[in-house]
C-alpha cells in the first residue's frame, strides 16, 4: 500500500502508463520521441528504460502510419497507447482513426474490438508555434464510435488514463498541456467511484452552473471563488468526457441553478459548448431562467503566441458570462 503522493498531471499519467505496462504485458506505446527522449513534455520518460523497445517504440514522423500500426497491433490482441506529439499534429491520422478506428467494432457487427488510446496534449497557454495550440475535440466527439474524455486534474489523469487503457473501445483522450505542471494528491490505492464517462460536481453552488473540461475547469474554479466573494453561487461541473455526455449530472445541475455556462477553450462555431446548450434547452427548458451561455475561444484561427492570451476564455470572460446569465 503507497500512502497518497502530490504529484504533478504529467506525473500522474507517467505514473498511469508504467502502472497498466506492468498489470498487462499486452499494453504498448508509441509515437514520436516517446522512447529515448520521454516525450516532449516527459510523460513518458524511464519507460522504454524500464520495459524495453518493444513495448515502448520510438516511431518515425508519420501520424498515418502511427495510427495504422495501432490498429494492426489492436486486430492483434495488443492494447496499444499512441501519443500524438501536440494537438495539431493528429489531422495526418484523421483518416485512420474517423474512417478505420471508430468504424471497424461497428462494421465487423461487435465481432472487432480496438482497445486503442490516443493520448493528444491539447489546447494553448504554453507560447508555442501554429499547430501547437489546438482543441480539436468537436471533430472526434461528433465521430460515433470513439469515446473522448478529458483529464483536469493529477487524480483523474491517473485514473482515467488506466480505465482508458482497460476500455475495449477506441478512446481520445485528451491532457491539457499548460497545465501540466500543477500538482495536487493522488491516492495511488483507492480507486475511483466513477466511471471513466461520468461527469463530477467540483464546486457545489446554487445561482450559477458552470460545465467546462479539461483546462478551463481550473478557470472556472477560480471564478466561482472570486465570485464567492461578491455573494454569487456558482456551482462547478467538470464534464470529463465529451462522448459520450453525462446529461442526468448536467441536467440536475441546471434544474437546481435555472442557469448554465458553459466554457470551453475551443472556439465557439459548431463547438461542444452548442451541442450541450441544445441539449440542455431540450430537456431542462422550463427550468431555465436565462438562455444558456457560451463563453469559449473566438471564431478566429487560434492567433500568434504574443497575443493568446486575447484568444483564451480567462477569469473575467467568465465571470462577464455569469453576469449575462444572472441579468435575465
Amino acid at each position: 500500500m503507497m500512502a497518497a503522493q502530490r504529484m504533478t498531471i504529467a506525473k500522474a499519467l507517467n505514473a498511469a502508463l508504467r502502472k497498466a505496462m506492468e498489470a498487462d504485458p499486452k499494453v504498448l506505446v508509441q509515437g514520436e520521441d516517446v522512447g529515448k527522449l520521454g516525450g516532449v513534455f516527459r510523460i513518458t520518460e524511464h519507460l522504454q528504460k524500464d520495459f524495453g523497445e518493444d513495448r515502448v517504440m520510438d516511431t518515425p514522423l508519420a501520424e498515418s502510419g502511427i495510427m495504422g500500426t495501432a490498429i494492426g497491433l489492436a486486430l492483434r490482441g495488443y492494447r496499444p497507447v499512441v501519443e500524438i506529439q501536440f494537438d495539431g499534429f493528429v489531422y495526418p491520422a484523421f483518416d485512420q482513426i474517423v474512417s478505420q478506428l471508430a468504424k471497424l467494432h461497428s462494421r465487423s457487427r461487435g465481432a472487432i474490438k480496438l482497445p486503442v488510446v490516443v493520448r493528444i496534449p491539447m489546447g494553448g497557454g504554453i507560447g508555442a508555434v501554429e499547430h501547437h495550440s489546438e482543441s480539436n475535440e468537436a471533430y472526434f466527439a461528433h465521430t460515433l464510435g470513439l469515446k473522448v474524455v478529458f483529464c483536469s486534474n493529477p487524480t483523474d489523469a491517473y485514473w482515467m488514463l488506466q480505465q482508458a487503457i482497460a476500455s475495449d473501445d477506441p478512446i481520445i483522450f485528451y491532457e491539457p498541456k499548460r497545465r501540466y505542471h500543477e500538482k495536487g494528491e493522488v491516492d495511488l490505492d483507492v480507486p475511483p467511484t466513477l466511471d471513466l464517462f461520468s461527469a463530477r460536481v467540483v464546486r457545489e453552488g446554487s445561482d450559477v452552473t458552470l460545465a467546462c473540461y479539461g483546462p478551463m475547469v481550473k478557470t472556472c474554479l477560480d471564478a466561482a471563488a472570486v465570485a464567492a466573494e461578491e455573494g454569487r453561487s456558482l456551482e462547478v461541473i467538470d464534464l470529463r468526457s465529451v462522448s459520450p455526455l453525462d446529461m442526468p449530472t448536467l441536467e440536475a445541475s441546471v434544474r437546481k441553478t435555472g442557469r448554465l455556462v458553459v466554457v470551453h477553450e475551443a472556439s465557439g462555431y459548431v463547438g461542444m459548448g452548442a451541442e450541450i446548450a441544445a441539449r440542455v434547452t431540450e430537456s431542462c427548458f422550463y427550468s431555465l431562467e436565462a438562455p444558456v451561455i457560451r463563453v469559449t475561444g473566438w471564431n478566429a484561427p487560434y492567433p500568434p503566441s504574443k497575443i493568446e492570451e486575447l484568444f483564451l476564455p480567462d477569469l473575467d470572460r467568465v465571470l462577464d458570462g455569469v453576469d449575462r446569465a444572472l441579468a435575465h
